[in-house]
C-alpha cells in the first residue's frame, strides 16, 4: 500500500477529513508531509478531538526506533481501541511492551509510543497487512464517529 492509496481509502469513508500540514498553514514544521485523519462530518478539524489515525513519514523526537528515516518508509498509526488492540497483540494496551523491532515492515504491532493508549502501528503496510490495515482504519473511523455522536448528542 502506498500513502496515496491509504489516503484515498480514508477519504472515501463517510465523514473523514484528511489534513496534510505544510509550510503555508502555520503548522509545526515537524508535521509537514504527514497526514492526520479526523472524523469531521462538517469538514472542519474538531477543536476537542485528536486524529483517529495518522500517517507519519519521519522520525519524531523520542520515536526513532521505527527508522522512518529510511527511503520511502512511513508508518500508519491507528487508534484501534482496546478490543482490536487485544485481538492483534494478545494483550491489553496497558500491558503493551515496545516491539523488539518497531521498524519491522508489513506487520501490525503496538505503537512504539502510544501502544499503552490502544494505538496500533504498521510500517509500510503491504501484502501481509494491507487488508488488516484497511479493516483497522475503518473500525477506528467507526469508533471516532461514535465518540463524535456522543459528544454532539
Amino acid at each position: 500500500m502506498t500513502i496515496d492509496e491509504i489516503t484515498d481509502f480514508m477519504r472515501d469513508l463517510d465523514g473523514v477529513l484528511a489534513v496534510s500540514p505544510g509550510p503555508d498553514d502555520g503548522s509545526p514544521e515537524i508535521s509537514w508531509g504527514d497526514t492526520f485523519f479526523y472524523y469531521a462530518p462538517d469538514g472542519v478539524v474538531p477543536k476537542a478531538a485528536q486524529p483517529f489515525a495518522t500517517i507519519v513519514t519521519k522520525n519524531y523526537p523520542g520515536d526513532e526506533r521505527s527508522r522512518l528515516d529510511r527511503p520511502d518508509a512511513f508508518r500508519v498509526n491507528i487508534a484501534a481501541g482496546k478490543e482490536a488492540f487485544v485481538e492483534r497483540t494478545g494483550h491489553a494496551p496497558r500491558e503493551a511492551a515496545v516491539d523488539d523491532d518497531p521498524g519491522r515492515t508489513d506487520a501490525v504491532m503496538a505503537h512504539p509510543v502510544y501502544g499503552s493508549m490502544g494505538w496500533l502501528a504498521v510500517v509500510n503496510p503491504g501484502r501481509r497487512t494491507g487488508t488488516a490495515t484497511r479493516e483497522l482504519l475503518r473500525d477506528a473511523c467507526h469508533l471516532a464517529r461514535s465518540r463524535h455522536e456522543r459528544r454532539t448528542g
